[in-house]
């Protein structure tokens, strides 16, 4: 029987760390996705964002983060315990039955590490081309360490949310909608790009420096998707779970593809064009409609709850457009209303979902973290500004707040 154990508990804990693995790897795609839909001038910056927010996530999520959010009954220690070497022992296992965990402690810390990175992750392309890089890294701090951990306690650390009987299997509304509403706040205080909205209601394109660095970053984040959804099974090591991982992974890629095909088809009907940063914001769209149930659809559902996602991403991006709030990585759009909408269509597919939950979820966690974060957003500008002066922003963040040039190769000499 111990053995039996043993074998049980080092597949779900290789399978769970895995999985975390992916969803790290998903960072890459959120730089890459975002180093190519901004100009040449902003591209250091953006990738200096991105890479740094992830080490901060790690930090902050180990000192604080994780005992926020797992510090009820059902968490499996405080955050500061990873200090001391707090773990799952063969006897803690055993005398658990079936109600104990089948997985490494430090395994599930790392999982949720990465999620909390991804969070953050959004709100860098939103805020693209015109922040002050430490204003946006001590915002980080924040937001991984204390407003994102609160509202994750209230569902996934069997909070309020969670005993109304809220629904997010891996996080539509708790980790996408989370981070745009973050990003929101954010870029109502910073304001838009020069150039971007002119007289007269008119708006200015202003195009990636890169789209093939784009594709790849969806590409990555597709992959790493199934690690992000199929990770959120917790266990693989038995029929039931395994069957459950193998619909979710399916789900997923059914999703992103029904995503795609929607945006594609809905940006060739308004633009007669087929724009491919509309095509590449409506697969992810289509996965994080598809996150907060990727088990209980059937794969014909996921395409069309998939296709939703992508229609409304397209829609989402002209609307805020038109209202002026410029995000040059449609993020607030792809990750906040196909996260709303992945939110709501869970008691479509899942009959132990309720509406009802699932809205007062949405609401909750969105009026906390836009909240906090515009109080946050709004301290650090009164201490340190959060906008690059307009002659820097002229002559590129990169070279302002890094010092180097993406691509030098492509600048004027004098």
């Amino acid at each position: 029987m111990e053995d039996i154990v043993q074998i049980k508990y080092a597949l779900d804990t290789f399978y769970f760390l895995v999985c975390a693995v992916l969803v790290m790897w998903m960072a890459c795609g959120f730089a890459m996705l975002e180093a190519g839909l901004v100009r040449t001038k902003s591209t250091t910056e953006i990738l200096a964002k991105n890479i740094s927010l992830f080490a901060i996530a790690s930090v902050m999520y180990l000192l604080v983060g994780y005992y926020i959010m797992y510090s009820s009954d059902g968490g499996i220690f405080p955050s500061l315990g990873m200090l001391i070497g707090s773990e799952n022992t063969l006897a803690d296992v055993t005398a658990g039955g079936d109600d104990a965990p089948y997985y490494s402690a430090r395994a599930d810390f790392f999982f949720q590490i990465v999620f909390a990175g991804a969070c953050m992750s959004i709100v860098s392309g939103a805020v693209a081309e015109r922040m002050k890089l430490w204003a946006f890294l001590g915002f980080a701090v924040i937001m991984t360490g204390f407003i994102y951990p609160i509202q994750g306690a209230w569902s996934w650390g069997g909070g309020w949310l969670s005993e109304l009987g809220y629904s997010d299997y891996a996080g539509s509304g708790i980790v996408h909608m989370a981070g745009a509403a973050a990003a929101l706040a954010g870029v109502l205080l910073l304001g838009p790009r020069q150039g971007k909205y002119g007289a007269n209601g008119q708006i200015n394109a202003i195009p990636g420096s890169n789209l093939p660095l784009s594709t790849l970053g969806i590409f990555i984040l597709w992959m790493g998707w199934f690690g992000f959804n199929g990770g959120s099974e917790l266990k693989i090591s038995d029929v039931a779970s395994a069957n459950n991982v193998a619909q979710v992974m399916v789900n997923t890629n059914l999703a992103a593809a029904g995503g795609l095909l929607a945006a594609m088809a809905t940006a060739r009907l308004l633009f007669g064009k087929t724009d491919l940063t509309m095509v590449l914001n409506g697969a992810l769209a289509g996965l994080v409609s598809i996150t907060a149930d990727p088990l209980s659809p059937s794969a014909l559902s996921a395409v069309l709850i998939g296709g939703v996602g992508g229609i409304i991403v397209v829609l989402s991006v002209l609307g805020l457009d038109r209202l002026k709030i410029d995000d040059p990585a449609g993020a607030i759009s792809a990750h906040g209303s196909a996260g709303i909408w992945g939110v709501l269509a869970v008691p479509l597919t899942n009959a132990e979902a309720a509406f009802s939950s699932q809205l007062i979820g949405v609401l909750a966690i969105f009026a906390w973290v836009f909240i906090a974060s515009l109080v946050v957003w709004g301290i650090i500008k009164l201490i340190i500004g959060i906008r690059v002066s307009p002659e820097e922003e002229y002559l590129g963040v990169d070279s302002v707040e890094c010092g180097l040039e993406a691509y030098p190769e492509f600048t004027l000499k004098k």
